[in-house]
């Protein structure tokens, strides 16, 4: 059987050619068969050439293969925008405008002392709602310019403002609401304070309903009567009467402009209540009326003629009068100073607030106050008796509780509080924190030698300080000039001379930062880094002077101080702010100053303080022109710095204490340090006396140098002297036997003493050292004990006879021209 014949157009394979393999001819195609029309051969051949040269799909290796293709981001945004929208609409659907909530009509917190008896009520809420009608256009344009200058033009909310307000935050640049007048007014009427994102979420969506349902003036005039402005008034009519005793009709611009103010910060722009806020609240003011200005509501020429407006005197509800309403204000500022709520949150009220005051404590410091100072004043009768005031503040070192206050006479008649204002001068109180210092920083003098309480500085009136730029020559007290003294001496007698020089041989940058760890605050008004510092020029108030004792009292260890024990409202329990404490100096540094200090207690101007029975340690102060008056000391377990203060009841001017009580000066070692002896020995009357456990820094516990030689012809100043520009102080008139008739003069060193009976006729010679010098009618009978340092010496106003204008140790001024 022969094989059949090839189809048509095949080509016969030669055997012994091997077979191409299958995937050779596959990319080809198949042969065109018999069948295939020239046309169709021609496109299959273009498009297996086409096939041919395409290039193979490269895939995604490495790392490449984690990242997401742009298809899938674009799905992914598309997904997320489907979802946000769906959920704005949800929202928008779902949450109701609400009944106005119960802060609407705003309980009264309620304070505790520390055992959970009653301390105060902060009163009744004070609204009055009014038509916007009634309102001046002048107030309500003030308003917005200071807190939402588009509200007329703009939507409901801002999310670009919302999210600025909160980067800016998150960045530390400043907390910002970044909410609309629409927003503010939801969170005020309907909703609350707190800062939650739920809350966050409804203000958004009733925000947005609101504005697409009421009219702008419909959401304006809710916004002006619930809005908080302090003094416990809520709405803009409550503020015209707490503010300025009118309506809101009779605002003026300027007013209205004040008014909307203390929307930013009610407590700290009230320049009664906390006159240290003063400049801020007035630059707000001025940014509200500029703000006027360029929206066009108010003229550059009404702009020129508006002066700022004073508030009237802070009218304390019943419930706050005594030491009360100081007690509230206080703890009030604590917790929105340390943002555990802010003002218009604790407003609202409902909180019970658990204080650390300690009720046994608080009443002893008002009797100590009363006891020494109130019952002694006579205003009708003494005129310098008008502008006495008294702080005091009194803390536990060991835990930073603040465990009594005295603010004033009554925070219903003065509202001013005395223990947390920031402008009077802190006086030679400061001076410890510079010794400090040196201990902390290793400091020398400009010679070379170690700064320890035993290091002699030059201790005379008026001398150049040495390592400044600018001349600078501070006057001691009294104008006493004291020669070569130990830094001991200088603090027991508060010598400002070696103080001055002291600040500049440690640095006064140093110096300064270790005031801020001891607990003085930063932005202290005058707390400039300049050699003057060193006498107290910077105004810190009473309490934060107690918080840096304190940090001394502790061995250094700063803990920050308190108000508070526990906040609740309803079944919550609000978070309080954590204290840790921290060495702030070194244990040598405070325990070597503490050394000192006691020394002042027990030999320099703080022996008063010796009344309260119990180991002290402490500094006296007199501030510039006697306007204030400071005593700052603790025990191992009690710190409390007292301070009398001048102000004109009527203008609020700082006023010299002249006169007073009836002494030509006030000063630390005087009522302060009396006041503080008789709370003390009362506030540990149930605890023994208890010695302090000091550590030393190398060369402090060694015994005083002999007293350098004496010098013969002393600088003679007359005291009272004071710069041309400067007002003298009334010179005490001294007792007979003192300096002049039976000191220095008649019976001291010229009749008595150095000349007649003293060194030369009856001194050193004929009667001096021997029959009439030393012993006969020198320092026993007309020398040291009866016409010297003891009947007309130290005590009557005498020098040491023996040894006049010499530079020995512990030579003192008469005791009224010590501070």
């Amino acid at each position: 059987m022969s094989d059949p014949s090839p189809p048509p157009g095949w080509t016969p394979r030669d055997p012994d050619t091997p077979e191409e393999p299958q995937a050779a001819s596959a990319g080809a195609g198949p042969a065109p068969g018999p069948e295939m029309t020239a046309k169709e051969t021609k496109k299959k051949a273009a498009k297996a050439e086409k096939e041919r040269v395409k290039p193979a799909k490269r895939k995604r290796t490495g790392w490449r293969r984690v990242l997401p293709t742009w298809r899938m981001l674009l799905g992914v945004f598309l997904l997320l925008a489907l979802l946000c929208g769906g959920a704005l609409v949800a929202g928008y659907l779902l949450v109701d405008i609400p009944p106005a909530n119960a802060a609407a009509v705003a309980q009264s917190n309620v304070y505790l002392y520390a055992d959970g008896s009653q301390l105060a009520r902060d009163g009744e809420v004070d609204r009055v709602n009014v038509p916007l009608s009634q309102i001046p256009r002048t107030v309500q344009d003030a308003v917005l310019a200071a807190e939402d200058r588009d509200f007329h033009s703009e939507r409901a909310v801002d999310p670009t403002a919302m999210l600025r307000a909160a980067w800016n935050t998150a960045t530390g640049k400043g907390t910002q609401s970044g909410s609309t007048i629409t927003q503010q007014y939801v969170k005020n009427y309907y909703l609350g304070q707190e800062q939650t994102i739920k809350r966050k979420v409804k203000e958004f969506f009733i925000a947005i309903k609101l504005g697409r349902e009421k009219s702008k003036d419909y959401i304006l005039e809710g916004y002006l009567n619930t809005s908080y402005f302090g003094r416990n008034a809520y709405g803009i009519q409550a503020a015209a009467q707490a503010y300025y005793g009118k309506d809101v009709g009779k605002l003026t611009t300027a007013e209205g402009a004040y008014l909307a103010t203390l929307l930013n910060s009610p407590s700290a722009f009230d320049v009664l209540s906390h006159p240290q806020g003063r400049p801020r609240a007035v630059a707000r003011w001025n940014y509200v009326l500029d703000g006027m200005v360029k929206k066009g509501w108010m003229t550059p020429a009404e702009r020129a003629g508006t002066r700022f407006p004073e508030p009237g005197k802070v009218r304390a509800a019943a419930g706050l009068s005594g030491q009360r309403g100081y007690l509230v204000e206080a703890i009030k500022d604590y917790i929105v100073e340390n943002k555990v709520l802010d003002d218009k949150t604790l407003a609202e009220g409902g909180y019970r607030i658990t204080t650390t005051i300690d009720k046994r404590r608080q009443n002893a410091i008002v009797d100590a106050v009363n006891d020494k100072v109130v019952s002694e004043l006579d205003p009708e009768k003494v005129k310098a008796d008008r502008v006495v005031r008294t702080g005091a503040v009194s803390i536990d070192p060991a835990t930073g509780k603040v465990v009594a206050l005295y603010g004033g006479i009554d925070y219903t008649k003065q509202f001013v509080n005395n223990a947390t204002r920031h402008d009077f001068q802190v006086a030679s109180t400061f001076k410890p924190f510079v010794f400090a210092s040196a201990v902390q920083n290793d400091s020398h003098t400009q010679d070379g030698r170690t700064i320890t309480p035993y290091t002699i500085y030059n201790g005379d009136n008026k001398r150049r300080v040495v390592g400044t730029r600018i001349p600078y020559m501070p006057e001691n007290e009294g104008q006493i000039s004291y020669g070569n003294i130990t830094v001991n001496t200088a603090t027991d007698l508060s010598v400002n001379a070696v103080f001055a020089q002291m600040v500049v041989d440690v640095g006064t940058d140093k110096v300064k930062q270790t005031a801020i760890a001891l607990g003085i605050p930063e932005n202290t008004p005058s707390f400039d880094a300049v050699p003057a510092m060193a006498l107290g020029t910077m105004q810190a108030s009473v309490l934060d002077m107690t918080q840096a004792y304190a940090t001394l009292a502790d061995h250094g260890r700063h803990t920050p101080y308190t108000f508070v024990e526990k906040i609740t409202k309803a079944d919550d329990t609000i978070p309080l702010p954590h204290r840790e404490a921290t060495q702030a100096v070194s244990r040598e540094a405070a325990d070597t100053t503490t050394s000192m200090l006691v020394s002042v207690v027990d030999n320099g101007t703080g022996t008063a303080a010796l009344a309260a029975g119990h180991p002290a340690a402490g500094k006296t102060g007199t501030g510039e022109l006697d306007r204030s008056a400071w005593f700052a000391a603790y025990t191992p377990d009690l710190v409390t710095v007292v301070s009398m203060m001048g102000q004109d009841p009527d203008t609020g001017a700082l006023e010299s204490l002249y006169g007073a009580l009836g002494e030509a000066r006030i000063s630390g070692g005087g009522y302060p340090a009396r006041i503080w002896a008789q709370y003390t020995k009362t506030a540990l009357a149930d605890s023994d006396p208890v010695e302090f456990d000091l550590e030393l820094m190398p060369g402090a516990s060694q015994p005083p140098p002999p007293p350098p030689p004496v010098n013969p012809n002393p600088p003679q100043e007359t005291p009272g002297d004071r710069p041309s520009g400067r007002p003298s102080r009334p010179t005490p008139t001294p007792p007979t036997g003192g300096r002049t008739q039976g000191g220095q003069n008649n019976g001291g060193q010229n009749n008595g003493g150095q000349d007649n009976g003293g060194r030369t006729n009856g001194g050193q010679n004929n009667g001096g050292r021997t029959d009439g010098g030393q012993n006969t009618g020198g320092q026993n009978d007309g020398g040291q004990t009866s016409g010297g340092q003891t009947t007309g010496g130290d005590t009557d106003g005498g020098a040491t006879t023996g040894n006049p204008g010499g530079a020995t140790e512990g030579r003192r001024p008469p005791a009224n021209l010590l501070e």
